[in-house]
């Protein structure tokens, strides 16, 4: 079976096949005309941009929730907190994505008046975010709980007060031990952000059930949709991967590495 990649070279319009669609699209051509490529790099354009607002708002929350979750139980404020930590996550982790983005974009803004003046996109980010953020809590939790008791002891035998050992000792390196689980799940957020075509936002997964039903080139049209996915989640890997070769704590593979061995 042939592929017929000038489907992306019809006028989004009418059909009509678009002059030199392809350079015109990377700015050397001077067609004005939509073509069905043009759509398909503003949707990638819209799925990345969901993605890494989603992205941003689950880091930042989910490292103050599992950092908070971690917290020595030893005062009523230190109690409330570990609490509240483990109800975001067990709240958030717990309800499908849909369902979430859907909350969201119809019942939520009946009740916080100003999110109805924020287009869906924003909205979609905020459950994106929340959601994986319950994740990524877990994955801090645990990079914390990973590290010898001694590290602890050790800042509080230098006369640090609990924020001060966070700061300057814990966290600087658990985010380090958690950068791998990290990856997985800034892929698997690029991933999740195909549910934005739920409400509307014009990213990939819309595209190309839009574009398959007016042209009826399936084939075509989520072959590249699959292969913008893949290459996204791929170079995301990448980036994450240097992070972690940057970052890395000297020693610490190795010393993991003949603990195995021995």
């Amino acid at each position: 079976m042939a592929l017929d990649l000038g489907v992306f070279c019809k006028n989004t319009l009418d059909g009509e096949v678009v002059e030199h669609c392809f350079s015109a699209v990377f700015g050397l051509g001077q067609n004005t005309d939509p073509s069905y490529l043009d759509w398909l790099l503003k949707a990638w354009g819209w799925t990345l941009a969901v993605a890494g607002l989603g992205l941003t708002i689950a880091l930042i929350l989910g490292a103050v929730m599992g950092t908070l979750r971690t917290l020595p139980d030893s005062g009523r404020l230190s109690k409330w907190l570990i609490r509240l930590s483990t109800a975001w996550v067990e709240l958030f982790r717990n309800i499908p994505i849909l369902v979430q983005v859907f909350l969201w974009y119809h019942v939520i803004p009946a009740f916080v008046s100003p999110l109805k003046a924020l287009p869906s996109y924003w909205l979609v980010s905020i459950a994106l975010g929340f959601f994986t953020s319950a994740r990524i809590a877990e994955q801090v939790r645990a990079g914390i709980q990973a590290l010898p008791s001694g590290q602890r002891m050790a800042a509080t035998a230098l006369g640090l007060t609990t924020s001060q050992s966070y700061r300057y000792v814990i966290l600087p390196m658990a985010l380090r031990i958690v950068i791998p689980p990290l990856t997985s799940e800034s892929m698997n957020l690029i991933k999740n952000s195909s549910v934005a075509f739920a409400v509307s936002v014009p990213e990939l997964t819309l595209f190309a059930m839009q574009a398959q039903e007016e042209t009826s080139h399936g084939v075509e049209i989520y072959l590249a949709v699959t292969f913008l996915y893949a290459i996204s989640a791929f170079a995301v890997n990448r980036v994450m991967a240097a992070i972690e070769k940057r970052t890395r704590i000297p020693g610490f593979i190795a010393a993991s590495n003949d603990a195995a061995v021995h």
